[in-house]
């Protein structure tokens, strides 16, 4: 299976030429690391940046240049920084062309609860509300099970919903699976990962084709 990194090393193959992306707390943030070279990329921050870059090296952080969560980033030649009502109005008018979210949830028709877990502190929910209403192409990067093994990918999310409807792809350590309506749709399993373990961690509806072939990062 997939760690944290590899997750986002196989979303990085979804980035394409052109795309104005946005990275969510958590693994997304990752993504950057692993964007190809030969095309080019503009990763946005809700918090007003445009033209991040991968994460510094340890003694090259400066504490003034963060992501919304707080990380502190690179910004590639010709990045901006803006306000944050600019960087909503970007988010709101559509000019985002893949969001790429973590989740604590998310269920077999797009549901996504990202956001709060009842009886825990938090202190917002950020821009995941902005996204996931305004984006059109969401995928989520996320562990197939909770750290008890019970799957995070439902039938219905048990936690107060950030969006609804809005999911299209989801990649875990184990799969990588297409939202279409029915179900989640099984299209490429982990390195070492079987069909039936999929089955066992997912508690949605899990569609699955005759042959399912293996990543390839």
């Amino acid at each position: 299976m997939l760690d944290k990194n590899g997750i986002a090393q196989r979303i990085a193959k979804e980035v394409k030429d052109g795309f104005y992306v946005n990275l969510g707390i958590g693994i997304p943030t990752l993504v950057a690391n692993f964007v190809r070279e030969d095309i080019s990329v503009e990763f946005q921050s809700e918090n007003g940046v445009l033209g991040m870059g991968p994460f510094p090296y340890e003694g090259e952080e400066d504490p003034d240049v963060i992501n919304a969560g707080k990380q502190t980033i690179t910004t590639l030649p010709g990045a901006s920084f803006f306000d944050s009502a600019t960087s909503f109005a970007m988010i709101r008018g559509q000019h985002v062309h893949l969001t790429i979210l973590g989740a604590m949830e998310v269920a077999e028709n797009g549901d996504i609860a990202n956001w709060k877990i009842p009886g825990k502190m938090v202190k917002g929910m950020g821009g995941a509300m902005d996204l996931v209403a305004s984006a059109e192409n969401i995928i989520v990067a996320m562990m197939h099970t909770n750290k008890a093994g019970k799957s995070k990918l439902l039938k219905r999310c048990t936690l107060p919903l950030t969006g609804v409807g809005c999911v299209k792809k989801v990649v875990t350590n184990l799969a990588v699976m297409e939202i279409k309506g029915d179900g989640f749709h099984l299209l490429e399993r982990a390195p070492g990962v079987t069909v039936e373990e999929i089955k066992k961690a997912t508690e949605g509806n899990l569609i699955v084709p005759e042959e399912v072939p293996e990543m390839v990062l």
